[in-house]
């Protein structure tokens, strides 16, 4: 695909999001829009961030993971832990959440990489029980641990508060299975929008840069990549830390959007992992926009469907079918291929008519 195509192709996914926050600005002001609506506004962005990221590693690497949801602990709790500590440091709420998102993605990245040394040795289902328990590892070691912080530093413990001999001064930080209490709520839609267009720019144009070919020829064709000289380990690590490193960004953005802040499996647990893989796959694999566009929908559905509780799930269900058979049937493959060229044909008769 030549450079204006590609051009064009992110130009338009760009366009999407940013006609998305235009639309959201205008339902505001006219009083269109409800506080259910308000409410999801955040998570939207960051389940698409989440979905992006993964779709890096198990739609451009080829590698199947299932620990997503717990680089997003990692971010979230780095994040947050972060932003407590340094209240009295840094008063300004806004800049110590800038610090807070690089700081959230930096450790996330580190712990791909931690995790991605060893780990992507593995290949299929083996990689994918590997990853899985690092994020249920992740959820249980936060959910029995104590930091406090007084005057002379932090304080750490697995068995209680009462066990970390802090002076009168002294403040819990993260308290066990309780989590981070009284987070400031400084996500805000526009900031979510932001960073979901800052991780498209970094996905789309490493897709379609050299580092970007490299890592897909490795899926395509580990041998044959290989046999050419590509660094396997070393483009197989750069594109997993790099999705662990904007999985921690979605983290941030999660847990500042809360006031309380738990390690529950309902946040960070397996079934975060795979709703955020359903999300890859009826998207596409490889499809960065299919990826946002699924993560925005399959969002979306359950809210605005919540007054037809008796059918709610039914539709939801025949959706994600309906989704998948879209993208994934070969007979839908086909007729999407023909309809697409038949637009293609039609657009340069046009252009040899005005000329």
């Amino acid at each position: 695909m030549n450079k204006n195509k590609v051009r064009m192709r992110n130009g338009i996914t760009y366009g999407i999001v940013v006609g998305c926050w235009i639309l959201v600005q205008i339902m505001d002001q006219t009083g269109h829009m409800t506080s259910l609506l308000k409410g999801i506004l955040v998570p939207l962005c960051m389940y698409s961030i989440l979905a992006i990221s993964l779709n890096l590693t198990v739609g451009i690497l080829g590698e199947l993971s299932l620990g997503h949801a717990g680089f997003m602990c990692v971010g979230a709790f780095a994040g947050a832990f972060f932003t407590k500590c340094m209240e009295n440091t840094f008063p300004n709420l806004q800049l110590r959440f800038f610090l807070a998102i690089l700081i959230g993605a930096a450790v996330a990245g580190v712990c791909g990489i931690l995790i991605g040394i060893p780990v992507l040795r593995l290949k299929g289902d083996y990689l994918a029980i590997v990853t899985l328990a690092f994020g249920e590892i992740i959820k249980n070691l936060i959910n029995v641990m104590y930091i406090g912080l007084d005057k002379s530093g932090f304080h750490f413990s697995i068995k209680d508060t009462m066990s970390l001999g802090m002076d009168e001064t002294g403040v819990v930080i993260i308290k066990g299975a309780q989590g981070i209490t009284g987070t400031p709520k400084a996500s805000t839609f526009f900031i979510a929008v932001l960073l979901l267009l800052l991780t498209l720019f970094i996905v789309l144009n490493l897709i379609n840069s050299r580092t970007g070919r490299a890592i897909m020829s490795i899926r395509d064709n580990r041998i044959a990549a290989e046999s050419i000289g590509i660094n396997i380990t070393k483009y197989k690590l750069m594109a997993f830390s790099i999705s662990a490193a904007l999985a921690g960004v979605a983290g941030v953005l999660y847990a500042h959007n809360l006031s309380t802040l738990a390690a529950t499996p309902k946040n960070f647990g397996y079934n975060m992992s795979i709703i955020i893989l359903v999300f890859v796959v009826l998207g596409g694999l490889g499809n960065i926009r299919g990826s946002m566009i699924a993560a925005v929908v399959l969002t979306l559905l359950p809210e605005l469907l919540r007054g037809l509780n008796d059918y709610r799930m039914l539709i939801y269900a025949i959706v994600l079918i309906v989704m998948m058979l879209f993208n994934s049937s070969p007979k839908a493959i086909e007729i999407r291929s023909v309809f697409i060229e038949r637009i293609k044909k039609k657009k340069e008769a046009a252009a040899k008519e005005a000329a």
